[in-house]
């Protein structure tokens, strides 16, 4: 695998921003680890950080939500409106923490990770693989600025008529009138999914996103999509049916699987190690897909880096589902979509702005007229 230093060889230079001493104490020793990372230096809060950015030039910042004399959403505005540095909120899992963190996801911010929990059996192996890829990531992050708020409605996508002759997984029903559609992001990826959902219909198939994103997170995320564009949006729970008009996000710290009962798929929420350095994984979700759903499914792969989610794409092109990449272009990092179609698992790489449509014209036969939504008989909600 390709490290991510520069080509002079440099490592990522971070700068860390926390008013506690012992959560920096914390950052500087777990990124330690990892060789192709330097912590050049640590501030208590905004002002001194200000001073060291001026000076040290780092690549990335750690930055903490809520510090004395200015806060971090206040501080990360000043950054991605003066002097663009690829951000990473270190936040507290509270939920008013995950309310603060997705406004900073807005401003810019390239990613979140959770602070330290010292003590916790198990963590400090799980938070340095965490900790230091969404670091590495976000020093190769495209930063765009602080987004465009999104608007409250569009309307849904008209598509045509289209087909595909796919294999059948034996394991997968024969190819129905009913679409599932999975959805795999990481870093950049809550504007990606935010955008994509802007421009599905109300009909659309019931579709199960997994972003990369600790717990509590995930549920104030799903929160803040709901009914934002028409559609319902919650955080998955065990059991959770996916029907037409539905969106599913995967809870953070949990792994999310498509099962099917009959005629009905639904999800299994569960516990299990990282895959892919992640919990939730794309792989899961996206394996569990191929088996499942086979033919009858559509996969989506975003905005991201590492490896998550190719395997699993894979498979679910084997098993006769048609797949979709980001393309580069539209890509805040362009790794996870880049490794799905180096291992051969993706059908079309389009914008952004596209994969809703082309989503809708793989699914274009299940869809209801007018944008209205359709649920079919016999489905639980």
């Amino acid at each position: 695998m390709a490290t991510i230093m520069d080509s002079h060889g440099k490592k990522v230079r971070v700068l860390i921003v926390d008013d506690s001493a012992l959560v920096r104490q914390s950052l500087e020793k777990i990124l330690a680890f990892d060789k192709e990372i330097e912590v050049i230096g640590t501030a208590a809060d905004p002002f001194i950080a200000a001073s060291k950015i001026a000076r040290m030039k780092p690549d990335v910042i750690t930055l903490d939500i809520e510090m004395p004399r200015m806060d971090g959403i206040t501080f990360l505005h000043k950054i991605m409106t003066q002097d663009p540095i690829p951000v990473v909120i270190c936040s507290a899992l509270t939920e008013k923490g995950a309310e603060s963190t997705l406004k900073a996801l807005e401003y810019g911010a390239v990613d979140v990770i959770t602070k330290p929990r010292l003590g916790v059996v198990g963590f400090f192996e799980e938070a340095r693989t965490i900790l230091c890829n969404t670091v590495k990531a976000a020093a190769k992050a495209r930063i765009r600025g602080i987004p465009r708020a999104p608007v409250n409605a569009q309307e849904g996508v008209r598509s045509g008529l289209a087909g595909r002759a796919n294999q059948v997984l034996s394991q997968a029903m024969i190819k129905t009138m009913e679409k599932v559609v999975v959805v795999g992001a990481s870093t950049g990826g809550t504007e990606a999914i935010s955008k994509f959902l802007e421009s599905m219909p109300l009909d659309a198939p019931g579709i199960v996103i997994v972003q990369h994103m600790p717990e509590k997170f995930t549920k104030s995320f799903a929160k803040r999509l709901d009914g934002l564009f028409g559609l319902t949006v919650k955080e998955a729970e065990d059991g959770d049916s996916v029907i037409p008009g539905k969106v599913l996000i995967a809870p953070g710290n949990f792994h999310t699987r498509l099962k099917r009962s009959g005629a009905r798929y639904f999800v299994k929420v569960e516990d299990g190690p990282l895959v892919c350095g992640h919990r939730p994984s794309v792989d899961v979700l996206f394996r569990s897909t191929a088996r499942y759903a086979g033919s009858n499914a559509v996969g989506v792969i975003m905005t991201g880096m590492g490896g998550d989610g190719s395997q699993g794409l894979l498979e679910m092109r084997q098993a006769g589902a048609f797949t979709i990449a980001q393309d580069e272009a539209s890509c805040i990092v362009f790794g996870m979509p880049l490794e799905a179609i180096k291992a051969g698992a993706v059908d079309e790489v389009v914008p952004l702005a596209a994969i809703g449509r082309v989503v809708m014209r793989e699914c274009s036969y299940t869809a209801g007229s007018g944008g209205q939504r359709s649920l079919p008989g016999g489905c639980l909600s």
